[in-house]
């Protein structure tokens, strides 16, 4: 399964770094999977023969009508050819392929009724070396290579039906050349080394890898390649990090991050049924992270000296959303999403403080509006590979839970997403499933909550009109107002803090509509007045806005909109014209482009705007090195990156890479296309 990075607006998108920061990692499941069934079992032997880029495949299906069929529609990766699909009698079946849905269409000999079952085994095999023909256009899913095989579920590598919804039990045997290892879910046992066979392949001895999955989920995840193995059995746990040799120094690192994630998370939704975690290193022309049962997979650029522990994170709550409970349907996939978001987001809170969540939530609430023309519970209309998609059901849904968080309080919120991972696990669930436990936490129905988050588009914007009155007596003072927003059907709790003189008073105000009125009484001479100051509700703001903008502008860079980029960082420079992200991002496009006087201009205006973040200086400094490298004047480079190591800013390895530069010239990339 993959899973979609959590944004980061925080970060530079470096050049070669375009694809990796801010891509949704979803594959689309095919429109014309019209028949419905189940697929029940999968029993896979497959040889990966590295040197070839070559996989030979037989995938024998155990699948189960969920009404009458005539015939059954998979999606397979388009550069596996299926040789033959038999019956479950060995008979040959009819398969026509539809390539741009990579779907084989299988026709079935006579009708099969509602709820039988029967098998289907198909024999393929193909080229995997590149994503010219990958389910998600552009992206790798599916390698193979003599250092690296990746053969990830979202690749369709095997038959697949029903992405993401449809569980299933597996035994998976990987024959691989002997030096390598397979990491993959489930049981694992190993064959001796088989000399190699006369007339095969690559002549190589080899051996096999079995991983034996019967608790339904979705184990369809193999990498295979040459790795150091550190392991771990602290607090009970199988941990088992899986680095290149040039990472094994950080594996054990890593593997404490891993524990300690883990165990925090078996406090907060209860125990798995298996203790066992695979951390992988990917490469790094796949995607960013990946997870599935066991198993949490991260690209090598991820793995650094310094451990980004939000990332991980995510990725490791997914064995609890996602592998143990998952979405019922596409319309309930930020059960798999939004509840990892914000496992992210408590982790944080726990290991860092509040002011750390307070940069998670902002993040989120950048991410659940950018894409604001939806509704959260129509997403599944969307293309799941989409940023729409992907900020509504990581964001929008990591938002939800964080309100509702708020609304019920800490203890009734804990135990009712508790009650949700145990109730369900192992199985699929719906919106309506984890409403109703919600509400016999809360004593009272939440339909009001869940229809104005997930029927309905928009966040308030919230203004306070008040006046204080001094009370008689020296009693203080009362300070009347009313809190007031656009949005006519709204309705939420919302903290009002009110700064003193002497004692801040906190009040919880109800606020239904566009205007709620407030009293409150205080001993100290009223000075500041905050609504929602710790961020508990969705809310819009100028800075929300900039940064949504900024959101969308990075959408369209990874899809090569470079005009629709530049229009929508162009919005956020009219919300604040000194906004040194907005003028960063610019200069990215420009860069891109090879536009490099342009580039130079707004990388420079990056440098006089408002310094927010703070990483915007070093990679300004760095980027304008670059620039004077390419254009022949290595003096002024130099400078450039001189002035970026006097930073001491290190965010993304900058200074590393301002040492390399000041070794070593930086050379101009091949042009790129653009919109």
């Amino acid at each position: 399964m993959i899973f979609p990075r959590p944004r980061r607006w925080g970060f530079p998108v470096c050049m070669a770094l375009v694809l990796f920061l801010s891509v949704p990692f979803y594959a689309q499941t095919s429109n014309n999977q019209n028949a419905k069934f189940q697929v029940d079992d999968y029993q896979i032997d497959a040889q990966l023969i590295p040197h070839e880029h070559k996989i030979v495949a037989r995938a024998k299906v155990k699948f189960t009508a969920l009404e009458d069929l005539n015939y059954v529609n998979f999606e397979l990766h388009n550069a596996l050819r299926v040789n033959k699909v038999l019956d479950a009698n060995n008979k040959p079946l009819m398969a026509d392929r539809v390539p741009q849905d990579s779907v084989v269409r299988v026709q079935l000999p006579e009708t099969m009724t509602k709820g039988t079952s029967s098998t289907m085994t198909f024999d393929y095999d193909g080229i995997l070396d590149s994503a010219d023909e990958s389910p998600v256009q552009g992206l790798k899913l599916a390698l193979i290579g003599d250092d690296t095989s990746y053969l990830l579920y979202a690749g369709r590598w095997f038959p697949v039906n029903a992405y993401g919804v449809n569980r299933f039990t597996s035994t998976i045997n990987i024959t691989v050349p002997a030096h390598m290892l397979v990491i993959g879910s489930g049981t694992e046992t190993v064959t001796g080394v088989q000399p190699a066979k006369k007339g095969s392949a690559e002549g190589l001895p080899t051996k096999t890898f079995t991983f034996v999955s019967d608790k339904a989920s979705f184990p369809g995840t193999i990498i295979a390649g040459v790795f150091q193995e550190y392991k771990s059995d602290q607090a009970g746990m199988d941990l088992h990090v899986f680095f290149k040799p040039m990472h094994q120094t950080l594996a054990a690192m890593y593997g404490d991050t891993s524990l300690k994630e883990f165990t925090y998370f078996v406090t907060l939704y209860g125990p798995l049924p298996s203790t066992t975690l695979r951390v992988v290193e990917l490469p790094d022309d796949t995607v960013p992270t990946i997870w599935a049962p066991q198993i949490a997979g991260m690209a090598s650029r991820a793995v650094t000296s310094k451990v980004n522990y939000q990332l991980l994170a995510d990725t490791i709550a997914h064995q609890w959303w996602g592998v143990s409970v998952s979405p019922a349907s596409r319309a309930d996939w930020w059960i798999s999403d939004g509840f990892s978001r914000y496992s992210q987001a408590r982790y944080v809170e726990q290991a860092a403080g509040p002011a750390a969540l307070q940069e998670v939530v902002k993040d989120m609430s950048v991410g659940a509006l950018a894409y604001d023309t939806v509704p959260l519970g129509s997403a599944a209309k969307l293309d799941m590979f989409s940023p729409e998609f992907q900020s509504l059901e990581t964001d929008k849904g990591g938002m939800v839970l964080h309100m509702l968080r708020w609304v019920l309080g800490d203890q009734k919120y804990d135990q009712a997403v508790r009650n949700f991972a145990t109730e369900f696990a192992g199985k699929s669930a719906s919106l309506a499933d984890f409403q109703k436990i919600a509400e016999q936490a809360y004593g009272d129905q939440l339909q009001w909550f869940f229809t104005q988050w997930f029927d309905s588009t928009g966040a308030p914007e919230f203004k306070a009109k008040y006046t204080i009155y001094r009370l008689g007596n020296n009693q203080g003072f009362r300070v009347v107002g009313q809190i007031t927003q656009d949005l006519d059907l709204f309705r939420m709790p919302v903290e009002l803090k009110i700064d003193t003189d002497g004692k801040t008073e906190d009040k919880r105000i109800e606020v239904i509509g566009t205007a709620s009125p407030f009293s409150i009484e205080t001993y100290g001479r009223p000075r500041k007045i905050s609504i929602d100051p710790d961020n508990h509700v969705l809310k819009n703001s100028e800075d929300i806005k900039l940064r949504a903008a900024i959101e969308r502008g990075q959408g369209l860079v990874q899809q090569s909109d470079f005009a629709g980029a530049l229009s929508e960082f162009n919005k956020a420079l009219q919300i604040n014209q000194n906004s040194s992200l907005a003028h960063y991002r610019i200069a990215e496009v420009f860069f891109l482009q090879h536009n490099y006087q342009a580039s130079a201009n707004a990388y420079r205006d990056s440098l006089n705007g408002d310094g927010e973040p703070r990483w915007t200086e070093v990679w300004s400094h760095i980027q304008l090195g670059k620039i004077f490298d390419v254009t022949g004047q290595r003096e002024r480079a130099t400078s450039e990156y001189r002035q970026a190591l006097q930073t001491n800013d290190n965010t993304q390895g900058a200074l590393d890479e301002a040492r390399r530069y000041m070794q070593k010239p930086y050379t101009q990339p091949p042009q790129q296309s653009g919109g």
